[in-house]
């Protein structure tokens, strides 16, 4: 019998859900970025995927949900960032990551809620890209790393991590973190991605029944997780730690009213129906 094959983000938020799921056994990952998780998923090269939420939620006659599976955050998020060199409503060119559609998607409605209307252009890349335009924004792995980067020591207090610094060529730089400015317009958490099947292609009890296991033990086992993926990109373990803990993995209900909330303001459906098992 072919091993039934998980999508997988090689992201640091999402090392949780699988550090301590072992391949063999039936299963077996497929890693890549989200943009490509969701192509194979609707392709039918992976069988359960990571995929954003905002490619969920577009797609959402074909696919199909967990009913217990989330990335999401209530406030920042630390890795959906955009680094910017103008003032937030003086934006006039963004760079976008090509990784992410979701967070491409919140920024947009974000600056349209305040009135902003910049030229947006994909690309890849770091801060280099502020040289040529006003906003890089960055997601996942590269965002925590970059940001991380910019840090002169490790706050020892959530409450003073700083938003401005000192960017390329002495410019002032700022960080906005999307997750942030989401909560302070709704109060409600924002969900980045959802476990996901193709709708009619329900997923073996078994499968799901060792994610919840391996959740449960890296939930568990958080600083085991944070040490592995601190090393893995260079960041500071005490920062890597603060990072995972701040995330929500069980699509509880005000993570459902957050998903529900983001398919209202960029004008899609919201089906809320998923598996029972």
């Amino acid at each position: 019998m072919p091993d039934y094959v998980l999508g997988v983000p090689r992201y640091a938020n999402t090392a949780p859900l699988y550090h301590f799921l072992e391949q063999g056994d039936g299963i077996a990952f497929r890693y890549g970025v989200p943009t490509e998780l969701n192509r194979w998923l609707l392709e039918g090269s992976v069988d359960l995927s990571l995929v954003s939420s905002y490619f969920y939620l577009a797609n959402a006659d074909k696919l199909r949900p967990l009913p217990d599976f989330s990335v999401a955050d209530l406030g920042p998020v630390y890795s959906v960032n955009l680094f910017h060199t103008r003032p937030w409503r003086e934006l006039r060119s963004v760079a976008l990551t090509t990784e992410s559609a979701t967070s491409v998607r919140l920024l947009r409605y974000l600056l349209e809620a305040d009135g902003v209307e910049p030229e947006y252009t994909g690309e890849q890349g770091g801060l280099e890209l502020l040289e040529r335009y006003d906003g890089v924004l960055l997601i996942g792995d590269r965002a925590i790393a970059t940001y991380a980067g910019l840090l002169e020591r490790i706050p020892e207090s959530v409450h003073h991590i700083p938003r401005e610094f000192t960017g390329p060529q002495g410019a002032r730089l700022w960080v906005s973190d999307l997750s942030m400015q989401w909560y302070e317009r709704t109060r409600l958490p924002f969900v980045f991605a959802v476990w996901a099947t193709r709708r009619d292609e329900p997923p073996p009890p078994e499968v799901v029944r060792r994610l919840r296991a391996a959740r449960s033990l890296g939930l568990g086992n958080l600083a085991a997780v944070a040490g592995t993926e601190a090393e893995r990109l260079g960041v500071p373990e005490r920062l890597m730690q603060h990072y995972l803990w701040n995330f929500r993995y069980h699509l509880e209900a005000p993570d459902r009213l957050g998903l529900q909330t983001f398919a209202r303001a960029v004008g899609l459906p919201y089906p809320g129906d998923y598996w029972d098992v």
